[in-house]
């Protein structure tokens, strides 16, 4: 089995991008009044996902940083997911969208859950 080389060639990270352009453009629809409240938080959320991600893959040769900076990533999806909720109970979001963003923020968990599980895989051996 071959590791990516770099954080950009991770799934998790390209599924975190799509993730963050989704609410991007869902957001703009948000009220004007939401604009620096549940607009700049989930927007904020859901791009630190993935820099929380790239930090992690550059703090590789320490595995517990390294798993440190991933249960950041875990804990800015998990973020999203609230803000995400939010949005859907304000009625800015539809039900059909709020689903389909929750369903790739658990994907994204399910992704970094099994990197911290597997950490040692990630960490010998780096070549930062």
């Amino acid at each position: 089995m071959e590791f990516a080389k770099t954080f950009n060639e991770l799934e998790v990270y390209k599924l975190s991008r799509e993730l963050s352009l989704s609410l991007f453009e869902m957001s703009k629809s948000f009220p004007k009044e939401e604009k620096y409240s549940l607009t700049d938080q989930v927007r904020r959320s859901s791009r630190s996902i993935g820099a929380q991600l790239a930090e992690a893959w550059a703090k590789r040769m320490y595995e517990k940083h390294f798993v440190s900076k991933l249960t950041d990533s875990v804990g800015e999806q998990l973020e999203t997911q609230h803000w995400i909720e939010i949005a859907e109970d304000c009625e800015y979001l539809s039900r059909e969208n709020a689903c389909e963003l929750l369903t790739k923020c658990c994907s994204i968990g399910r992704m970094l859950n099994a990197m911290i599980n597997k950490s040692h895989n990630f960490c010998k051996n780096s070549n930062l």
